[in-house]
């Protein structure tokens, strides 16, 4: 079975520029801490970025959940049961995604991405592994409720969302996405569905600094390329050689923070609009929240989602939740 050509749903305007995108940065660039969503960090190349990363010996998180479901698969098998249509948030890994298929056999698999054709690829690679399997795969922002190919539409579906993407967010986007997610998957009071979802846990800051700051610099490429998207995409004029990556860890709230430093004054436009940063200024580009035990669940059951089985990798670095939509979509 080869991948489906794919339905796309991103909102796009006249000159293909993603309307999303301009209207983030736009609004990110003027505010008093500057600040671009980390999902923008994922086009083509910051996906292709990111999966490098993935590899790294500093990311362990790719390592600690690919450990869980390899070691986990029968019970995955037992818990979630086979014939689901798996609803993949984000383009699946090569390595991840397989076991997890492997391990449930499914009925389909839609994978979402906004990285159009780092999606298809990722689809068609899929595909060639479990020629058995359907794999619909739809570009959009899965940020908002995303309407499912019909084919998938009947079936009982299980969502997932691996490397503690979710952490990205702060909490009251975090709440928004799941309760999206529940949107998307839909489903009935009677079957309800279901979401695999990894979160990464609070560990010793030296440890998760160098994970998102690497000795080879390839972490660095990641964030630096959204100044380049922005450059190539909006018409910026963003000096790139002048920004530095930063990766810090902020204790209060329990998270990693990427920033692009600006290593001296600068000026630049942006889609015609003029912008100016001093030297030390920063733009936020991306939070790594990590989770305990009780504030993984707080913030599933805040979203719609009641948790049901919670797994750890053998040196307690990393956690997949399975978890089910509360009777309530609307649940508090």
């Amino acid at each position: 079975m080869t991948a489906k050509q794919g339905i796309a749903l991103v909102d796009l305007d006249e000159g293909g520029v993603n309307r999303a995108f301009r209207k983030d940065v736009l609004s990110g660039l003027s505010q008093p801490q500057k600040a671009v969503p980390a999902r923008w960090l994922y086009d083509d190349a910051g996906s292709q970025l990111f999966e490098d990363i993935t590899g790294l010996e500093e990311y362990y998180p790719t390592r600690a959940e690919t450990e869980i479901l390899r070691a986990e698969g029968d019970t995955f098998r037992q818990l979630i049961g086979e014939g689901r249509a798996v609803v993949e948030f984000g383009s699946g890994s090569s390595v991840k995604t397989p076991l997890l298929l492997s391990a449930i056999a499914p009925g389909a698999y839609v994978p979402l991405d906004i990285a159009g054709d780092f999606l298809r690829e990722s689809s068609a690679a899929l595909a060639k592994k479990f020629p058995g399997l359907p794999v619909y795969p739809v570009e959009a922002d899965f940020m908002g409720e995303v309407q499912l190919p019909s084919e998938v539409r009947g079936m009982k579906k299980l969502g997932f969302f691996p490397g503690s993407t979710i952490g990205n967010m702060v909490a009251r986007t975090s709440v928004d996405l799941l309760r999206s997610m529940r949107a998307t998957l839909g489903g009935t009071e009677a079957d309800r569905p279901l979401l695999l979802i990894g979160m990464d846990l609070v560990k010793d800051a030296s440890v998760l600094e160098a994970a998102y700051d690497d000795a080879k610099g390839v972490t660095a490429a990641f964030n630096l390329n959204l100044a380049r998207r922005i450059n190539r995409e909006l018409e910026g004029t963003l000096p790139v050689e002048s920004l530095k990556h930063r990766a810090v860890w902020n204790d209060d709230f329990a998270r990693v923070e990427m920033h692009l430093e600006a290593q001296r004054d600068i000026a630049f436009t942006v889609s015609g609009e003029s912008f100016a940063m001093q030297k030390g200024e920063t733009i936020h580009t991306e939070n790594s929240h990590k989770f305990t035990r009780r504030s993984a669940n707080l913030l599933l059951l805040a979203g719609g989602w009641t948790p049901l089985k919670r797994w750890t990798d053998s040196q307690g670095r990393f956690s997949l939740i399975l978890a089910e939509a509360s009777e309530h979509r609307d649940a508090p």
